[in-house]
């Protein structure tokens, strides 16, 4: 197993409950979620970006499966 710094955006959500799950099904294409943080929002475009970092096993990419 392995740590991994990961950046992700996903759209806004109409309640902090959508915001959380949108987040969590996100970062899981990429492991485990271990601590995330919204960094940064763009009204304009209606993202936020996250850092995170995630724990993947071996079997596990490097990048998100599409």
């Amino acid at each position: 197993m392995m740590t991994h710094f990961v950046t992700a955006e996903v759209a806004l959500q109409e309640s902090p409950t959508d915001m959380h799950q949108a987040i969590e099904v996100e970062l899981q294409k990429w492991g485990e979620p271990l601590r995330w943080a919204v960094v940064a929002v763009d009204v304009t475009q209606q993202t936020a970006q996250i850092e995170a970092v995630v724990l993947q096993n071996s079997a596990t990419t490097d990048s998100p499966s599409a």
